[in-house]
């Protein structure tokens, strides 16, 4: 299938590993120019440097979105670049566990810039930009911990997450008259090299296949590329009629009804 993705132009954020690079490698298969964006600028640039392989222009520019510039610079590049703009997927994530009761309001402020604010800021900046091309796909990484409860020592995250879900829900009601889509994803337990599920793995084989089997009913978990293509899917024409969906990629790990 021809997703219609050649010579468009996306923005990914959290791209230098796991989900995020899954997602440029996939929208890169499809033939996209991509601008790149994490914290690590080696880690960063490898990825870019890997991606070119597959025939599209890439810019790598290490950026953490939690600075209030960041979304504007990452646009600015973008159009300057390249001199359109047709995507956004906003991946840049992350939590601290604890308990409610021990929750402090800098890790409140801390993780509501990551996982919320700095993508909410990116959008309304890539939203004049696509805009002028003619419309455009925002997608924004969330988590099956944003459609239901995920557990003791994670009102954080599960706020953030949830958050994002309801952001993407108005924000589509709002550009759907400019052609601009706004979806959200929510994975379930993703697997991939030096992220939290595979060191558990390695830390606790055992315990971790009894996780997967009491959780997890397709019985194994997920891999990075499993959630970017169906973000590719949402970021192309292809899905043109999907706006102010939420869209579970989780092997049925999910409770949630809707």
């Amino acid at each position: 299938m021809d997703f219609h993705l050649k010579n468009k132009v996306a923005i990914i954020t959290g791209a230098s590993r796991g989900i995020g690079r899954a997602i440029a490698e996939s929208l890169a298969d499809e033939g996209c120019n991509l601008v790149i964006s994490a914290r690590g600028a080696d880690a960063l640039e490898e990825a870019a440097a890997s991606i070119r392989d597959r025939g599209v222009q890439v810019l790598a520019m290490p950026s953490d979105v939690t600075d209030n510039t960041t979304g504007k610079t990452l646009v600015d590049a973008a159009t300057e670049e390249f001199g359109r703009l047709d995507v956004l997927v906003g991946n840049a994530g992350g939590n601290r566990r604890k308990a409610f009761e021990e929750t402090t309001d800098e890790d409140w402020e801390a993780i509501t810039e990551l996982n919320l604010t700095g993508h909410l800021r990116t959008a309304r900046a890539a939203i004049p930009a696509m805009r002028e091309t003619g419309g455009g796909s925002i997608v924004f990484i969330s988590s099956i911990f944003g459609r239901e409860g995920g557990g003791p020592g994670l009102s954080i995250y599960n706020t953030t997450k949830t958050a994002i879900i309801s952001a993407a829900k108005i924000m589509a009601m709002e550009l759907g008259k400019d052609n601009i889509r706004v979806n959200t994803i929510a994975p379930g337990s993703i697997r991939f090299p030096g992220g939290s599920w595979d060191n558990r793995v390695k830390s606790d084989p055992e315990g971790m296949a009894a996780f997967v089997e009491s959780n997890i009913p397709m019985g194994r978990f997920g891999t990075a590329r499993e959630v970017a293509d169906v973000v590719t899917f949402l970021s192309s024409p292809r899905s043109g009629w999907v706006s102010g969906a939420c869209i579970p990629v989780d092997g049925v790990q999910g409770h949630s009804l809707i």
